[in-house]
């Protein structure tokens, strides 16, 4: 047995590892059922100008993104793709949604959509704060 220290891992083996915990933990776990969960706006052109993505899971909703273009924030964009996450997690039974969000990045804005942040992570990745939200749906 070998045991080897990759610095610049193929994305093919984390693929793999990842496929193979969440193997592990399905056979383990109460909820046999993960689905993709997103929300998209595009322009004239096609292209994708704000959106959300994340998952649901049991009773929860996981948002991984919420991402606004330059030119449409401030116009109550990202509080309707919000707004569109939440309801769709509703609909599939989901009554509790958890993110996490930077210092630098949305923290009043969720905030304001009531969401309470339940974990801070400090010098995170060196000086900033990482907030972990939850909201009941």
């Amino acid at each position: 047995m070998n045991i080897e220290v990759l610095h610049n891992p193929e994305q093919q083996l984390i693929d793999y590892l990842d496929e193979k915990i969440a193997e592990f933990n399905w056979a383990h776990w109460e909820v046999n059922e993960r689905r993709p969960l997103a929300v998209q706006i595009k322009n004239a052109k096609g292209e994708v100008i704000a959106g959300a993505a994340g998952r649901t899971f049991g009773n929860w909703l996981l948002i991984n993104t919420l991402w606004v273009s330059d030119k449409l924030r401030g116009q109550n964009i990202g509080s309707q793709i919000l707004q569109a996450m939440e309801l769709a997690a509703k609909q599939r039974g989901c009554i509790t949604c958890l993110l996490d969000t930077l210092n630098f990045q949305a923290m009043p804005f969720y905030e304001k959509h009531g969401y309470k942040t339940q974990w801070i992570q400090k010098n995170y990745p060196k000086t900033g704060c990482k907030y972990f939200m939850v909201k009941v749906l």
